[in-house]
């Protein structure tokens, strides 16, 4: 960090994503499975999706059209992976080759923007695996949208896909995954086509591929998290890769010994709650320069393990500071581990800045 670093700072270390995407890269490689890089925990950002590239990636995808009109000059394929709206199928078909659906009416809106622009655009038709989130519930409507996307002109049948472990809690496992498999067949069969893809998951199957129990038929994984961070299914480390790869660094601007408990507190705090508190007597605290607005406290982790979270506002962060490994001043930085949730909440922030650090 340098004297001009605006606080507070996402710092991104480049190399030690590098290392997860190339280990990623090589052990799906090794199991004949592409690797679509996630980047939209990144917002998009180029130069991870560089660092991604040269590591071997196959392709990259986001869920923002605008995150991936950033990425148009890297030289990969771009997937979207939200479905999109029939309104949005001209920009859909300007900034991505690949687009992850579920519906007639979106895939006709597709077949007219790509026969305008006089582009090919690919499809991968969802199923929904029991996750409850997108896709086609019934197999049937699966196999009918898939003929739908190879007889629409500008449109091919890229494959057909699945997501898990993102909004019901239901994991990536052989049963539901071979499912995957099984129907693709069945589109190859039904409609004499070759449905190239099948994407089985997201970083969720990444401990099935290490474990070899990830169906041979499953040919392409959709890895963001494991890449970025190292984390698979329940946000569990996954072996050889590193997980400190983000650092959230804040600034002190204020410093006192206060009360742990407020005077006469009787009212609710500026998000309508009542607050809660326990008494610790006089504490040494600490204002910083990080508010709620940023990112939800419960998503950090002080690197320093005798630094405490009390609590804050929309605009401030309070620590106590009473058992800190070291004596802070005012102006000094305090640095942060994050969850997912938060390095994707801090990266929104535009009131955060990032810096995207190649230092070894």
């Amino acid at each position: 960090m340098t004297e001009n670093t605006h606080l507070p700072c996402l710092f991104v270390d480049l190399e030690k994503i590098r290392h997860n995407t190339r280990l990623m890269v090589q052990r799906c490689h090794q199991s004949s499975i592409e690797v679509a890089a996630v980047v939209k925990l990144m917002r998009g950002s180029p130069e991870v999706a560089q660092v991604m590239r040269e590591a071997g990636v196959d392709l990259l995808a986001d869920s923002r059209l605008s995150n991936l009109a950033r990425l148009v000059d890297l030289g990969l394929p771009r997937m979207l992976l939200r479905l999109p709206s029939p309104h949005q199928a001209d920009e859909v078909v300007r900034h991505s080759e690949i687009s992850l659906n579920s519906e007639a009416v979106t895939l006709r809106a597709l077949s007219a923007a790509a026969s305008r622009h006089g582009r090919q655009h690919r499809i991968v038709v969802m199923q929904d695996l029991g996750d409850l989130r997108e896709g086609c519930f019934d197999e049937a409507e699966t196999l009918e949208l898939a003929r739908l996307a190879s007889s629409l002109p500008g449109l091919g049948l890229a494959g057909i896909g699945a997501n898990l472990a993102c909004y019901g809690g239901v994991a990536p496992s052989p049963e539901n995954q071979q499912r995957l498999v099984d129907i693709a067949e069945c589109i190859r069969r039904e409609l004499a086509c070759e449905c190239p893809i099948v994407s089985g998951c997201n970083s969720a199957a990444a401990f099935m591929l290490l474990d070899g129990s990830l169906p041979a038929g499953i040919n392409q994984l959709r890895l963001g998290a494991s890449l970025l961070m190292g984390i698979g299914l329940n946000d569990e480390p996954i072996p050889g890769l590193v997980q400190d790869t983000v650092t959230l660094t804040v600034e002190v601007i204020e410093l006192k010994d206060k009360p742990s408990v407020p005077i006469n507190s009787t009212a609710l705090d500026a998000f309508g709650h009542k607050p809660v508190f326990e008494d610790y007597g006089i504490r040494h605290r600490a204002l910083c320069a990080l508010g709620k607005q940023d990112v939800s406290f419960s998503e950090l982790t002080p690197l320093d393990a005798g630094i405490r979270i009390v609590g804050g506002s929309s605009d401030h962060l309070i620590l106590d500071l009473s058992d800190a490994a070291r004596r802070y001043q005012v102006g000094d930085s305090i640095s942060f581990s994050l969850s997912y949730g938060g390095v994707l909440a801090c990266m929104t922030s535009d009131y955060v800045a990032k810096v995207f650090n190649r230092e070894k």
